[in-house]
């Protein structure tokens, strides 16, 4: 009898695993089915200059997006920051950028969003190559953890919205910080459509990322950020904000860099 009960919960379990996915699938249908609240296509209208560019079907998309996103994700105020639908609806517009057409996780790492009236500073500590430990203060607009947690400055997200064409956008950078730690450690490598174009993703973001720290380090100015040639990992988060707000340089400089992006982010700005 105990090994019945067993194999019966053990069939529940397997069922339950099976049927989570169906269930969470049609819990975000009834939500996307909601008309989109008045007061947040105001905030978006007021807010995220970059949604009435885009085209009327890829709106939709993103509103429909917003109200998933905002169901399932947590917001934090931190610093004595009040939380208002105006900082969580700008925040979602442009972290929904990034997953539009493409497959619905909505980062499903992501638990909590923290927000700091401006930038932040985190604590930093590490051992140097002869065993020293030191440590440092950074100064932050943003920072995306793998355990779960993106934290933001609203400052720093409220000029990056206003600013659509500039090539900075904190939240676009942290949320592809995201969506690259979906496979563990961010590394410049987020899940692409097949197996079979992971070699090309890697030849030629690879390419580019050395000539930018070659260029970097001969002080030659480029369109992307010199920030970006730290690691593979903030190179895609910088390369992503160009994407987005620079695509017609991004695809007269750099061809096949942009190429590479249209097929991960299942979009081509430039048709905008």
């Amino acid at each position: 009898m105990p090994a019945l009960i067993i194999s019966c919960l053990a069939l529940l379990f397997v069922l339950w695993l099976l049927g989570e996915p169906y269930l969470i699938e049609r819990k975000r249908q009834r939500i996307r089915a909601r008309p989109f609240p008045a007061a947040w296509r105001d905030i978006l209208k007021r807010r995220v200059p970059y949604v009435r560019a885009m085209p009327v079907d890829l709106q939709l998309q993103l509103k429909q997006h917003i109200q998933v996103f905002l169901a399932e994700k947590a917001f934090i105020g931190c610093d004595g920051l009040e939380m208002t639908d105006d900082i969580r609806v700008t925040i979602a517009a442009q972290a929904c950028l990034l997953i539009l057409n493409r497959p619905r996780d909505y980062y499903p790492n992501l638990r909590q969003i923290l927000v700091y009236p401006g930038s932040f500073v985190v604590e930093r500590a590490h051992t140097d190559g002869i065993g020293v430990a030191h440590h440092a203060r950074q100064v932050l607009s943003g920072e995306s953890w793998s355990e779960g947690q993106v934290i933001l400055s609203w400052h720093d997200t409220l000029e990056g919205a206003a600013i659509p064409n500039d090539g900075q956008n904190v939240v676009i950078h942290e949320f592809a910080h995201q969506l690259d730690q979906e496979t563990g450690i961010a590394n410049g490598a987020p899940v692409l459509a097949r197996r079979d174009h992971y070699r090309r993703w890697s030849r030629v973001l690879g390419a580019e990322f050395r000539l930018l720290q070659r260029r970097t380090a001969l002080g030659v100015d480029t369109l992307f950020s010199d920030y970006g040639a730290t690691d593979p990992a903030e190179f895609f988060a910088v390369i992503s904000e160009v994407f987005f707000e620079q695509p017609q340089r991004m695809a007269a400089e750099h061809p096949a860099l942009y190429d590479e992006l249209t097929r991960l982010y299942r979009l081509d700005p430039l048709s905008w």
